[in-house]
């Protein structure tokens, strides 16, 4: 596959983005093709950025089409919910994720375009680049930056930029 200049690429030895290398951690089970809810896998192949969202209580707008996340504003993770894998409000009883926590974890969110926009059932909930936990822990099947990495590339992203994990990293 032929890289672009504006492609975040996973290589073994981190993301590679705008002539940087920025270590990463990834799902806690590896990479995967044949990604499948709750595997906790990173999902192999060529991924579009479709959105970003930040904190507007802790950082200012990383780059000028992000939206900010409001209190209230949440991620429906329930396969059975007709709008499962996408954003959604407070007060809301299916199963979901809180976008406005506590820890720095999703200060900025990067919304790549896996199993989005029409989720298919089992496939897999969203695939976010964010905010590592800690160096080296893993993720539910995100990509996870040090902080100030990610608020250092959040402004480079273009419209054109596609987050790449390579076959060759599947298990």
């Amino acid at each position: 596959m032929q890289h672009r200049p504006t492609d975040m690429v996973l290589t073994p030895t981190g993301l590679r983005f705008a002539g940087r290398r920025f270590p990463v951690t990834i799902g806690r089970g590896g990479v995967r093709s044949d990604k499948r809810e709750g595997d906790g896998a990173t999902p192999a192949g060529t991924h579009r950025i479709v959105g970003m969202l930040y904190r507007p209580d802790r950082l200012a707008r990383p780059a000028d089409w992000a939206l900010p996340i409001r209190p209230g504003d949440l991620w429906s993770d329930d396969p059975a919910d007709e709008a499962y894998n996408t954003m959604v409000r407070a007060p809301y009883a299916p199963s979901h994720e809180c976008l406005r926590r506590a820890d720095p974890l999703y200060d900025i969110v990067i919304l790549t375009d896996w199993n989005w926009p029409r989720a298919e059932y089992r496939r897999g909930s969203a695939i976010f680049l964010h905010a590592q936990r800690r160096p080296g822990y893993p993720t539910a099947g995100c990509v996870a930056f040090r902080p100030e990495d990610l608020r250092w590339i959040a402004p480079r992203i273009r419209y054109e930029t596609r987050l790449i994990v390579p076959e060759t990293q599947a298990r």
